[in-house]
């Protein structure tokens, strides 16, 4: 007749009491109310090599990061061939086994000795044996169980950069996406919601909003404007727990920065600009300078100047200084303060890179009015005409008249010429 021997592992987890076991040296106790139990049934030891085995096994969790001051208590081994006479010798080997795991070898109680951190090793897979303690057979098959390391929230979520840097244009429509930012914890995810992070805003409201799912930020205000602020510090915090009361947190700062647009048109500071020009002024000599001022950078703040009108628009020209955005207003004709001493003229300055979406805010150009005044230059005297032909006969007496030259002064003063 076949005999049969039963090997049992038995695993305690729950809020401890007083154990009836035999205390082990730095032993903690604790027992559950509903202890997880693995069953092996095999042949005898004659049959040991063609045993069989039968498993009824619900997996052990212990918890991590164990507080305790003393060594925390796993569970016991157990033979149902152990008559506790001492006659045999509980073995454990594997991960850890000996080092991080010990055990009773007359008791078969398995104890851990050091805090388990789940992030560092969350499975530990260990091998359990019941020898004769005399011949050094085993009265057992050897039997493989598992020990999962039970999370527990001590992982703070923890962003991939302690900055962000994002820019947007300014004036952007409520809703536009700004940037994403991601927090990961090393929690366990499958387990509780020690690792489920949710986002909310600290610092950077009205102007910005976050989805508490995503990380996604986006602008919250209408019509903000880089003229008046550029620069925005936001702060996102990302909580764990699903965000309830107890959860862990991390925070990150996003540096949002407005780019510009062209949503404003230049406007001169001044609608009059008056300048003198010398009657003697070289064809296209610098009269004056203007400048309409434009609150714009870069290409949207760049001008066109044009004379539309005026008395003098065929006598001088303007073109645009490409490094100051000025106008530059120059003579194209000679000037005569005799023929005419006062030039107005009605000059415009045009944006050359406009945005059509903000049309609405009026036209992208301005004009004013520009009063040159010509000065009279004292100028030589002019004969009447360019060459005089005389004649005069040969016998003509001294101090005779033999003609007369005309020069007159030309200046409106009419000096008098010799």
């Amino acid at each position: 007749m076949r005999t049969y021997q039963c090997f049992w592992l038995l695993f305690w987890a729950g809020q401890p009491h007083q154990s009836f076991l035999t205390p082990l040296s730095k032993r903690t106790s604790g027992f559950p109310g509903k202890e997880k139990v693995l069953v092996l049934s095999g042949n005898s030891r004659q049959d040991l090599h063609r045993s069989k085995r039968s498993w009824m096994w619900n997996q052990f969790f212990l918890l991590e990061e164990y507080t305790g001051t003393d060594y925390q208590y796993v569970g016991k081994l157990h033979s149902d061939q152990d008559k506790g006479d001492g006659s045999l010798k509980y073995i454990l080997s594997g991960d850890g086994a000996g080092d991080l795991f010990i055990i009773n070898e007359n008791t078969g109680d398995i104890q851990a000795t050091k805090r388990l951190d789940r992030e560092e090793k969350p499975v530990y897979i260990l091998r359990a044996q019941a020898v004769n303690r005399r011949t050094g057979r085993p009265v057992e098959p050897e039997s493989e169980f598992i020990i999962k390391i039970h999370d527990i929230n001590d992982n703070e979520p923890m962003f991939t950069k302690d900055v962000y840097n994002a820019s947007i244009p300014e004036m952007s429509d409520v809703g536009t996406f700004v940037v994403q930012v991601t927090a990961t914890d090393a929690d366990d995810p499958t387990y509780g919601n020690s690792a489920k992070v949710v986002y909310s805003i600290l610092q950077g409201q009205p102007y910005f909003s976050v989805e508490s799912e995503t990380g996604i930020i986006k602008t919250a205000l209408l019509n903000m404007d880089r003229e008046n602020r550029e620069q925005y510090q936001v702060v996102i915090q990302a909580k764990d727990m699903g965000g309830q009361m107890g959860g862990l947190s991390g925070t990150t700062t996003v540096n949002i920065t407005l780019t510009d647009v062209n949503d404003n048109p230049p406007r001169f500071p001044q609608s009059t600009y008056q300048f003198r020009a010398p009657e003697s002024t070289p064809l296209d000599s610098p009269v004056g300078r203007i400048k309409a001022n434009d609150a714009d950078v870069d290409e949207n703040a760049e001008i066109e100047y044009s004379i539309t009108e005026g008395d003098g628009y065929d006598m001088f020209g303007i073109t645009t200084d490409k490094d100051t955005q000025e106008g530059i207003i120059t003579v194209k004709k000679a000037l005569d303060f005799e023929n005419k001493n006062l030039y107005i003229l009605k000059v415009e300055a045009t944006n050359t890179h406009v945005d059509p979406r903000f049309l609405y805010l009026g036209p992208f150009k301005d004009s004013a009015t520009v009063r040159i005044q010509v000065e009279d230059v004292d100028e030589p005297p002019v004969f009447s005409r360019p060459a005089y032909i005389m004649e005069v006969k040969e016998d003509v007496p001294i101090n005779n008249v033999i003609g007369t030259v005309t020069a007159q002064d030309p200046d409106a003063a009419r000096n008098p010429v010799k």
